[in-house]
């Protein structure tokens, strides 16, 4: 993806801001757990037979002179810490997704003080610590978002298939990826990258613990949808997070290009000159909600910078890294994404409309407008408008980039990638949406029952389909290889076959599956390099709830 296109893109896709916040279990069996970690005991709870802990802290507050240094651990404590709620998520802004997917996120709190997980086990005895481990980014790009959504509830990974859970929270935004070291010197040379360097605390924190939650730290598979996709790449190719995981899966996002050093210290220092400050006191005095609104109205980029410290390329440009050369990959993207984003049609839309639209999202000329509608329809036969244009925005953004992320990792030689293609159809909103952004996570974590809003009422057949789907998640966090007798046989993907499996109701690997639409977006950009990657223009923030 393009690099401006994917900060707004990013930032706008699962916005994981706005959810019920979920209260603990009703049902508690037995004697509620508590566990010792390195900080202090904490006390979760029983949900049937799963012992769950939330808001586990696992750096102290990131506020006041805190700000924009890399995480501290926890301050010690006394006594026996409850863990049965949600901890806060990072100040941001809010964002119109999809109300399916709205309905499942995270309202407030909001505080600087939110380095917090949330797990999901089996066992919390040490001896039965050979439980793989999953943790999961959350989505929202590097703007938004939170490791509390409904959605990411780990209670059947871990009753049915054994899995320990854990969902992470760190910060975003203008509060993780700042970089102030061109202005106020060495001190705050990672301030550009805190918040990736959260999630490589949120790991180290896995490594020393998790032992105590059932799971073995030496099989750490790190997994994240949209953002969390992006993040999970991003970490890849960090030095300072190798050996910290052993897989990897990122659904509907990849980290290709991160902001540059001088990209990164122009915005800081825009930041800076509307807030009217000169010193890092000062700036690091400006009351959250201040520094939030300055950085929403700038609309400035946000995210991993390359800083000669955290990263020292780019994530997957123009090579797959090579100290990740040995981790498995397994990505992919749903049917279409874009309607995840208010402005893309639902309902019929005529041939001028969608020469419109068309044209519009890609930047196009009139003749690569005709000409990439011309191969969609040839490609989608008897599909509508406004199927064509979901369609059609859908490759040119998620699936462009995940595939040329999957390229580069396959073409390295080292370690599988596997690559799907989510074509199952929602029933919600009358079908309309087809396979939106978000619509595998459910079934990936089978998490049907919390994530009804998005995939509508729970049945035997979305229940089988759940089955299969975290089949090959779970198979592929225990081996690195996602097949498994529940589904066909899943060929690694190369630049030569291109083999892709398509996960709907009957599952199918198919070799280069969009041959005919891939190519097309191929030329169009080397037709048009300084073209954005072609999707909806996210709808604007509303006003921020404080």
């Amino acid at each position: 993806m393009h690099s401006r296109f994917a900060t707004v893109l990013l930032a706008a896709a699962s916005v994981s801001c706005f959810a019920a916040t979920m209260t603990r279990a009703a049902s508690p069996t037995g004697t509620a757990p508590v566990v010792t970690t390195q900080y202090g005991a904490i006390r979760g709870y029983n949900d049937g037979h799963v012992k769950v802990f939330k808001g586990v802290p696992y750096g102290a507050s990131t506020a006041g002179t805190n700000r924009w240094l890399p995480a501290k651990p926890p301050k010690p404590w006394k006594g026996i810490r409850d863990a049965t709620r949600y901890g806060a998520m990072s100040p941001q802004p809010f964002g119109t997704p999809m109300p399916e997917e709205t309905a499942m996120l995270q309202r407030g709190p909001m505080s600087e003080d939110m380095l917090t997980l949330n797990i999901y086990t089996p066992s919390i005895a040490r001896h039965t610590a050979t439980h793989p481990v999953m943790v999961w980014f959350h989505g929202g790009g590097f703007a938004a978002g939170s490791g509390n959504a409904t959605s990411y509830n780990g209670h059947n990974l871990a009753e049915k298939d054994g899995i320990v859970l854990v969902t992470v929270t760190h910060r975003l935004n203008v509060f993780g990826f700042l970089y102030l070291a061109d202005r106020f010197g060495p001190a705050y040379a990672d301030s550009g990258n805190v918040g990736i360097l959260d999630a490589v605390a949120a790991l180290r924190w896995v490594r020393d613990n998790i032992a105590s939650f059932g799971g073995d730290a030496n099989n750490v598979t790190i997994l994240g949808q949209s953002g969390g996709g992006a993040k999970v790449t991003a970490l890849m190719a960090i030095p300072a997070a190798r050996g910290l995981f052993r897989h990897v899966i990122a659904e509907s996002g990849a980290a290709i290009r991160v902001q540059s050093k001088a990209q990164a210290a122009a915005s800081a220092q825009q930041l800076i000159d509307a807030l009217g400050v000169r010193t890092i006191a000062e700036l690091q005095a400006v009351p959250q909600d201040k520094l939030e609104d300055a950085w929403s109205a700038l609309h400035l980029p946000t995210g991993p910078v390359v800083d000669g410290r955290t990263l020292f390329f780019n994530p997957f440009d123009p090579v797959a890294p090579e100290i990740s050369r040995d981790v498995p990959l397994m990505l992919g993207t749903t049917e279409t994404e874009a309607v995840f984003f208010a402005t893309t049609p639902l309902d019929p839309i005529d041939d001028a409309t969608l020469r419109s639209d068309v044209k519009n999202v890609l930047h196009a000329s009139d003749a690569d407008t005709d000409l990439m509608i011309q191969v969609f329809r040839k490609a989608y036969p008897g599909k509508d408008n406004t199927y064509l244009f979901q369609l059609l925005a859908s490759q040119a953004s998620f699936q462009e980039g995940s595939t040329t992320l999957a390229e580069r990792k396959a073409d390295q030689g080292g370690a599988p990638v596997y690559m799907y293609y989510f074509t199952h159809h929602l029933s919600v909103r009358d079908g309309k949406l087809h396979a939106p952004h978000t619509a595998e996570i459910p079934f990936a974590l089978d998490s049907l029952a919390s994530s009804e809003p998005i995939i509508g009422p729970v049945t035997p057949e979305k229940q089988a389909l759940a089955d299969q789907v975290s089949s090959a998640w779970v198979n592929f966090a225990r081996t690195g290889n996602p097949n498994n007798p529940k589904i066909p046989v899943w060929p690694a993907f190369d630049t030569h076959n291109r083999a892709v499996m398509i996960i709907d109701d009957q599952w199918k690997a198919v070799n280069d599956p969009l041959h005919d639409t891939r190519l097309a977006v191929i030329a169009y950009r080397m037709r048009n390099p300084g073209a954005p990657a072609g999707a909806p223009t996210p709808a604007p923030a509303a006003a921020p709830a404080r």
